[in-house]
C-alpha cells in the first residue's frame, strides 16, 4: 500500500522561512467569501439597483442588533458619519467640540468643517484615549459636544466622560471608527453617547469594497434627522427642510457588508487570539517593559483596561527609536503602520488654534514611539513568530 501525506502533517513554515508579512492581507479574507459575495454582486449588477436599494435597509437592520442600538443609518464614509453627526446636532461656527489630538484626521477635521473649534484634550498614556480627568478644565460657554475616540478598538472611559457631558448639558459623539464591535462595561461601542460613528474603510475589521460608514443613535428623533440630513435634508423627493448633503451608503457595499458582518465576531476573536499570542512571544524576549511610563527603553505592549472587549483593529506597541524600528521593519519585509506620526494640535492647518508643542506631551510622546504590526486575523503562528523577531532584532540594536 502506498502511504500519503495528508495536509495535516506537511510541515508548516518556520519564522526564519517568512520572507515578509504584511500590514494586512485582504486578499485572504476575501478568497474565503469570494463565493458568497460575488453573486450577490452580480444580483445587484442585474438589477441596477445602486442607491438606496433594499440591501441598504437590511444592513441598517443588522448593524443596529450588532451594536445594541435601536436605529442605525448607513452612511458613504467615517468622514460623513461625523460630519453627519455634527449637523445633526446643529454645532457650527461659533461652537466648541472638545476632543482628542491623537486620532485620524477627520475627527477634528469634521469639526472644523461644520465651522465650530476644535477643543484638544490630551491621552491617557495606556489607552491612547482622551483622558476624562483633563476635559472639565477645556469647557466654556461656548462647548457643545465631546468628541471621545475609541482608538485602536478599545472603548474610552465612557463613565466620567458622560457624567460630565449630563452635567454641562453637552452631546457626546462616539467616534468609534475603529472600534465596530468593542464594549465598555458590557454596552457595545456607539450605544452609549448621543451619537456613534463608524467606518467601514477597507482595512477595519469590518471593511466595505470601498468607503462606507455607519451611524447609530438612541433616538427616532435623532435618527430622522440623521436620515433627513443623509439625503440634502429632504423627506419628500425635491421639498428641502434644511441643508443636508450627500451621505448615502452605496447598494454594492451595504451587501458586502451584510455578508462580512455574520463573520466580524469570528475575526475580532482571530484577532485577540493574535494578541494573546504576541504578548506570550514577546514576553520570552525580556524586552517588555510594563506600562507606558515616562520614558520608553524596552517594549510597551498595548493595555487591555477592565470591563472592555477590546477588537484590535490595530496591534499598537511602544518602542525606542520608533523610526529606526520602522526602518529596519520595513527592510526586513514586515509590515508596519505610524498610527499617528503628529498630534492634530501640531498639524499645519490647525495653527490658527493656536496650539503649540507641550499643550499635550502624552499625545505628542505617543506620536514619536508608537508603532502598529500586523494583527489580522489570518496570521499565521510563523507569521507572528518571525514579526517578534524582527521587532526584537531592531529593538536590541
Amino acid at each position: 500500500m502506498i502511504s500519503t501525506v495528508t495536509t495535516n502533517t506537511m510541515k508548516q513554515p518556520s519564522a526564519e522561512t517568512i520572507s515578509s508579512v504584511p500590514l494586512l492581507d485582504l486578499k485572504a479574507q476575501y478568497a474565503l467569501l469570494r463565493d458568497e459575495i460575488e453573486p450577490v454582486v452580480k444580483r445587484i449588477l442585474d438589477s441596477q439597483y445602486f442607491i438606496m436599494g433594499p440591501e441598504v435597509g437590511e444592513l441598517e437592520c443588522e448593524c443596529a442588533r450588532y451594536c445594541q442600538t435601536p436605529f442605525a443609518l448607513g452612511v458613504s464614509s467615517g468622514t460623513d458619519a461625523l460630519l453627519l453627526a455634527l449637523m445633526a446636532l446643529d454645532i457650527g461656527p461659533g461652537d466648541e467640540v472638545i476632543t482628542t489630538p491623537y486620532s485620524f484626521f477627520a475627527t477634528a477635521g469634521s469639526i472644523a468643517r461644520v465651522g465650530a473649534r476644535p477643543v484638544f484634550v490630551d491621552i491617557d498614556p495606556r489607552s491612547y484615549n482622551i483622558d476624562p480627568s483633563k476635559i472639565e478644565e477645556k469647557i466654556t460657554s461656548k462647548t457643545r459636544a465631546i468628541m471621545p475616540v475609541h482608538l485602536y478598538g478599545q472603548c474610552a472611559e465612557m463613565n466620567p466622560i458622560m457624567e460630565i457631558a449630563r452635567r454641562h448639558g453637552l452631546s457626546v459623539i462616539e467616534d468609534a471608527a475603529q472600534a465596530i464591535g468593542s464594549e465598555y462595561r458590557g454596552r457595545r461601542a456607539g450605544a452609549i453617547g448621543d451619537i456613534g460613528c463608524f467606518s467601514f474603510f477597507p482595512s477595519k475589521n469590518l471593511g466595505a469594497f470601498g468607503d462606507a460608514g455607519l451611524v447609530t443613535c438612541l433616538t427616532e428623533e435623532l435618527n430622522e434627522r440623521l436620515k433627513t440630513l443623509r439625503v440634502h435634508g429632504s423627506k419628500t423627493k425635491y421639498y428641502h427642510a434644511f441643508v443636508g448633503g450627500n451621505f448615502r451608503i452605496d447598494t454594492l457595499q451595504a451587501a458586502v457588508l451584510t455578508i462580512k458582518l455574520r463573520y466580524l465576531d469570528s475575526w475580532s476573536e482571530g484577532r485577540q487570539r493574535n494578541a494573546a499570542d504576541y504578548r506570550r512571544l514577546f514576553a520570552d524576549t525580556g524586552l517588555v517593559q510594563e506600562g507606558a511610563g515616562t520614558k520608553t527603553e524596552g517594549i510597551v505592549l498595548p493595555e487591555e483596561l477592565a470591563e472592555r472587549r477590546h477588537i484590535y483593529n490595530q496591534f499598537v506597541i511602544r518602542v525606542p527609536r520608533r523610526d529606526e524600528v520602522l526602518a529596519h521593519l520595513k527592510a526586513s519585509g514586515i509590515g508596519s503602520e505610524i498610527y499617528y506620526p503628529l498630534s492634530l494640535h501640531e498639524q499645519e492647518c490647525f495653527q490658527y488654534l493656536g496650539g503649540k508643542r507641550g499643550d499635550c506631551p502624552e499625545s505628542e510622546r505617543a506620536a514619536g514611539e508608537t508603532l502598529a504590526i500586523p494583527i489580522y486575523p489570518e496570521l499565521t503562528a510563523a507569521q507572528r513568530a518571525r514579526v517578534v523577531e524582527v521587532v526584537t532584532e531592531a529593538v536590541r540594536r
